[in-house]
């Protein structure tokens, strides 16, 4: 099984064309190749169509590392830990918090 990404650059076809042949949205198709988008059953259907081939001899979804996404490299703003007040208070008998 192969991503629609190493069907691209296999069969010679464009993004551009494969997004046209298959009815949906650059931007939508884009995120499928990429790896950051898991198509719909439909989408599947029209993606592997445009392909010419059956979608279940595609591998559809996630590939890109979620450590890629913004605040796994740079950490959320908030510190839920204190937020909640319960941060660095402990009572020594494990029974509150």
């Amino acid at each position: 099984m192969k991503t629609v990404e190493h069907l691209l650059d296999e069969l010679d076809i464009n993004l551009e064309d494969l997004a046209k042949r298959a009815g949906l949205e650059l931007e939508r198709t884009l995120a499928i190749a990429d790896g950051r988008w898991t198509p719909s059953p439909t989408e599947r259907g029209k993606l592997a169509a445009a392909l010419g081939l059956p979608v279940d001899e595609i591998s559809w979804g996630h590939t890109m590392s979620p450590r890629n996404v913004r605040y796994g490299r740079f950490g959320l703003k908030e510190d839920f830990g204190q937020a909640s007040g319960t941060r660095g208070q402990e009572s020594g008998n494990g029974t509150e918090r």
